[in-house]
């Protein structure tokens, strides 16, 4: 019998810039697949502002963070718990941690309350039954999650960003924050030896770039959209990127999940 589990990892939703449709499918999905473990490695929130980004304009001014929480538990974590009541981990990424980082370094007199605008708190994680998890979390066999900011240096060329912190951390990595979709592998061995396989797993993002402010006009970012799914065995991990296309929809194990209705010319039918 088999010991596999069967985890579903996602980044960079950044709410609520979401995509919608991408976000309610990989959710339904996540309710019919019934994964072992479901995990969020980063930058769950964008939290525009208050940021270094904001300073000195008039949206620093902005009272949007309750605002935002609240549409993150709304339209992530109460979905979820829905269809859901397995495990479920979430990494802070860089986006996330904007409005205490904020206070500690604009309101130094306030820092003391910094706590309190952690993202876990301000999105009722105990509340959900949700873990905030560490860098570097040990997801199966020499494998671990981060979400990237973590690691200085970055490449356009997605898996490889992840590829490189593998090589330094010395464990396969799986990471967000590059909004790529990317497995680089190597294999290294002696003559001889035993072959030693080490990769890096990029598991894209589920946001929509066309509210991507910080692109600007006319800006075009080598992004995918996707998800990831780890098989995790008792002496090793098997990465597997998702792909999520036009309409939303993706292929996982041989099924469709999430298409638009198309016509027979293949254009997309109106809703009824």
């Amino acid at each position: 019998m088999s010991t596999t589990q069967r985890v579903v990892v996602i980044s960079d939703t950044q709410l609520p810039f979401e995509d919608k449709r991408a976000l309610r499918n990989v959710l339904a999905f996540i309710g019919d697949y019934q994964p072992d473990a479901v995990y969020q490695i980063g930058d769950f929130m964008d939290y525009p502002t208050p940021s270094r980004w904001s300073k000195g304009t008039r949206s620093e001014f902005e009272q949007l963070v309750i605002k935002h929480s609240d549409y993150g538990k709304r339209n992530f974590l109460e979905p979820l718990r829905a269809v859901y009541s397995g495990p479920v981990g979430i990494l802070e990424g860089n986006h996330d941690e904007r409005p205490r980082v904020y206070l500690a370094q604009s309101a130094p007199a306030l820092a003391e309350f910094s706590d309190a605008f952690h993202f876990s708190k301000l999105l009722d994680f105990d509340g959900f039954g949700v873990d905030l998890i560490k860098p570097f979390f040990k997801v199966g066999p020499e494998t671990v999650l981060i979400h990237g900011h973590e690691i200085k240096g970055m490449s356009q060329i997605a898996g490889t960003s992840a590829y490189n912190h593998a090589t330094k951390a010395g464990a396969n990595i799986i990471m967000g924050h590059t909004h790529r979709l990317g497995i680089r592998r190597h294999t290294a061995q002696y003559i001889g030896g035993k072959p030693v396989r080490r990769w890096g797993f990029e598991v894209g993002n589920l946001m929509d770039v066309r509210k991507t402010q910080y692109l600007g006009a006319g800006g075009v970012a080598n992004w995918q959209q996707g998800f990831g799914i780890l098989y995790v065995g008792k002496y090793d991990v098997s990465p597997v990127a998702i792909d999520i296309w036009g309409d939303g929809s993706f292929v996982v194990e041989g099924e469709r999940y999430g298409a638009l209705k198309r016509d027979q010319t293949g254009k997309f039918k109106a809703a009824a």
